[in-house]
C-alpha cells in the first residue's frame, strides 16, 4: 500500500511540474467567424511578419516569459495592416503563430497636425487608462472612435514624426481604435489618419471580449480592482498580452494579400477631419 501510495505521490507531482498544454492558436476559428474584415496573408508573408516581429522585441531589449497575444502593424503605406501573432514561450521553433489580419489605417503625412505612427514596441499598461467611444459625431458627421462602446486602447503619448513642414519629431498620443462604421471602416487599408491606428469594429471588438492587450487589466481585476472599461461578458483567454510592435516592411508595391480599398466616397471626404 505504501509503494502504491508512494507511486500515486510521483505522479501527481509530476503533473503538476509539467507544463500544462498549451495552444493560443485555438483562437483562429473565433477570428474568421467573429472578425468581418479579414486578409489572408500567405505563409511566406506569415513568416516575413513573424520575423519582424521577433527583431522588434530583440531590439527594444524585451524579454518575453510567458506565453502571450501579441499585435503587429505594419505602416507601410502599400501595406496597412495589423495581424495578431500568438507567442508560444515553450516552442523551441517557430515560436509565434498566426491568428489573423485585418486591413488598418495609420497616419499620413501631407496635412498639419497629422503624424506619422512611429515605429516600436508599445506596452499597453494602467498608467494609461483605456476608455470606450462615445459615438458622437463631430461637425462633419464623422464618428471618429467608432459607435458607442468601442474600446479605445490608449498606449500614452510617444514621439511622432510630424508629417508637415519640416517634419521632425513631437509627441503625439497613440491610440488604438475603431472608426467611423460608414464612412471610414470601408476605407482601412490607406494611410490616413492623424497619427492613431484604426482597425474594424469586429477586430476591436474581439481583442476586447478575449483580452487579447489585458494582461495588465486582468492582474488588476485578480487583486480586486474595479475596472469599468472592461466588459462584463468577455471571455479572456490564459494568453492576456500586453505589446502592439509597429514596423515597416519596407514595401514598394500592394502586396495581392492586401487590396487597396474602393475609392472615397464624396460624402467620406471629410475623413481627413477624423482621428
Amino acid at each position: 500500500m505504501t509503494r502504491i501510495l508512494l507511486a500515486i505521490a510521483l505522479l501527481l507531482a509530476s503533473a503538476v511540474a509539467a507544463p500544462q498544454a498549451e495552444d493560443g492558436a485555438s483562437l483562429v476559428p473565433a477570428f474568421q467567424r467573429e472578425v468581418d474584415r479579414r486578409l489572408d496573408p500567405p505563409q511566406e508573408a506569415q513568416a516575413q511578419y513573424a520575423q519582424l516581429l521577433e527583431a522588434a522585441l530583440a531590439s527594444a531589449g524585451i524579454p518575453i516569459m510567458t506565453s502571450q497575444y501579441i499585435l503587429v502593424l505594419d505602416r507601410n503605406p502599400f501595406v496597412q495592416a495589423i495581424f495578431v501573432y500568438w507567442l508560444d514561450v515553450h516552442a523551441s521553433a517557430d515560436r509565434l503563430r498566426f491568428i489573423g489580419a485585418s486591413p488598418a489605417s495609420t497616419g499620413k503625412r501631407g496635412a498639419f497636425d497629422y503624424f506619422i505612427t512611429p515605429l516600436g514596441v508599445f506596452a499597453h499598461t494602467l498608467h494609461n487608462m483605456d476608455y470606450r467611444a462615445e459615438g458622437t459625431r463631430n461637425g462633419f458627421g464623422i464618428r471618429g472612435l467608432g459607435r458607442k462602446g468601442m474600446r479605445v486602447y490608449d498606449f500614452g503619448w510617444v514621439l511622432g514624426e510630424r508629417g508637415w513642414g519640416r517634419g521632425g519629431l513631437s509627441p503625439m498620443r497613440l491610440l488604438l481604435h475603431a472608426t467611423d462604421p460608414d464612412y471610414l471602416e470601408p476605407q482601412l487599408g490607406v494611410a490616413m489618419s492623424k497619427g492613431c491606428i484604426r482597425i474594424p469594429a469586429t477586430l476591436n471588438t474581439f481583442i476586447d471580449r478575449y483580452g487579447l492587450l489585458d494582461a495588465d487589466y486582468e492582474q488588476a481585476l485578480m487583486e480586486g480592482r474595479k475596472l469599468w472599461v472592461i466588459r462584463p461578458d468577455r471571455t479572456p483567454t490564459p494568453w492576456s498580452g500586453r505589446y502592439l510592435v509597429v514596423v515597416d516592411s519596407d514595401s514598394i508595391g500592394r502586396p495581392v494579400w492586401s487590396p487597396e480599398p474602393p475609392a472615397m466616397t464624396e460624402r467620406g471626404s471629410p475623413a481627413v477631419h477624423a482621428r
